[in-house]
């Protein structure tokens, strides 16, 4: 599960999907658990849901390069692009709401566009949260 944004720009409108994930481990107990991954050049924590590991990443990258770590976690951890999840903001959803996505085009977001091009797939599931315009 990966949670795009612009990694150090913490509280800005693009970056929710990493502090949506920050939530998520907090909620499963790993909060204090994550690491830095120099392989993937992201932070790094694992956790079990139902018999279920994730692998939580948020990537130290800027958004339009967060597909290199993503596509080196996937690596790492022998995940194919159907493996993986991402959650990302969303400018064409109002503020708040919440909608999954099953593969399809990046939708002009720079985040996903870098994870199908570094994965060579647009299998991944994407949860995106809505920011609305500005």
């Amino acid at each position: 599960v990966a949670g795009l944004g612009n990694y150090g720009l913490w509280g800005t409108r693009h970056s929710v999907g990493m502090e949506v994930l920050d939530r998520l481990a907090r909620q499963l107990a790993v909060a204090e658990s994550w690491r830095v991954d120099k392989r993937c050049c992201a932070d790094v924590t694992l956790a079990t849901v139902h018999g279920l590991e994730l692998v939580l990443l948020k990537p130290r990258r800027f958004m339009n390069l967060n597909g290199l770590s993503v596509a080196s976690a996937a690596e790492i951890y022998s995940l194919g692009p159907e493996d993986i999840y991402l959650i990302h903001d969303d400018l064409d959803k109002a503020l708040g709401k919440v909608a999954i996505k099953l593969g399809g085009s990046a939708r002009g977001h720079n985040g996903v566009q870098s994870c199908i091009s570094a994965l060579h797939s647009s299998e991944m599931t994407r949860l995106r949260i809505g920011i609305g315009r500005p």
